[in-house]
């Protein structure tokens, strides 16, 4: 059976990871993004990989006019249907105390685009009865912290979703993945303070597939990351507000 990956956010490291493992595999490539020539190139690579298919397709999760269309060229692919979200965006906490407009756009790429997109191709994976949804979430949705409360907070939303999502989906055999990663090495984490076990893209990129492949729930990748949250989340309230993480 011809499958076939929806991939939003395309142009992060992640994403462009991901896509290239799946394209080692022949699965077909929906990449959707802002950056269209940057998409290009990557449609390009995975074609030289082998990607059955591999499509450039303009996505922003703060314009919901661009739904559409792509909702409209999944339809139009036969057989097993996947998605993976890679969206987001993390400004400095320091720039959105400055101006608390940013939330918006904030909320937008991490919870609020992301899920009225996978909303919308919820009725379409029920009808084919398989497929699997890849959420990409983070370790700073597990607890509010000084450094980055409000990202956390978007990403703690868009957990919390996929958990509906996967109870819901579950009962038409779509499956729903939530990952967690802790500090990988992209663009949006590039030459923050207090950056350390950072793993490459390419190792998250094998435990998403992995965890897509045998049906995992919820990952932390790299795994370590699941004890060192659990800690985190066990610190007392009263201890915890006074630590500056």
């Amino acid at each position: 059976m011809d499958k076939t990956w929806i991939i939003l956010g395309a142009s992060s490291a992640m994403a462009r990871a991901t896509a290239r493992a799946l394209a080692a595999t022949g699965a077909g490539l929906l990449l959707a993004g802002r950056d269209a020539a940057d998409l290009a190139l990557i449609a390009t690579d995975c074609r030289l990989r082998g990607a059955r298919l591999a499509e450039a397709i303009p996505f922003d999760a703060r314009d919901a006019a661009c739904f559409a269309p792509l909702l409209a060229r999944a339809a139009a692919e036969e057989g097993e249907l996947n998605v993976a979200v890679f969206t987001g965006s993390m400004p400095p906490q320091a720039e959105i105390d400055g101006n608390p407009g940013l939330i918006g756009g904030v909320l937008a790429d991490n919870f609020t685009g992301p899920a009225e997109f996978l909303h919308l191709l919820a009725p379409m994976l029920e009808a084919r009865g398989g497929g699997s949804v890849v959420g990409i979430g983070s370790v700073a949705g597990d607890r509010g912290r000084l450094g980055n409360y409000v990202y956390g907070a978007a990403k703690a939303a868009f957990h919390t979703y996929l958990s509906g999502l996967r109870n819901r989906l579950g009962r038409s055999g779509v499956h729903v993945v939530t990952v967690k990663p802790g500090f990988v090495d992209t663009a949006m984490t590039w030459g923050l303070p207090g950056m350390f076990l950072v793993a490459a893209p390419e190792a998250v990129a094998r435990a998403i597939l992995r965890a897509a492949r045998k049906r995992r729930n919820v990952i932390y990748a790299p795994f370590f990351w699941r004890w060192i949250m659990l800690i985190i989340r066990m610190v007392p309230e009263p201890i915890f507000k006074k630590l500056k993480i």
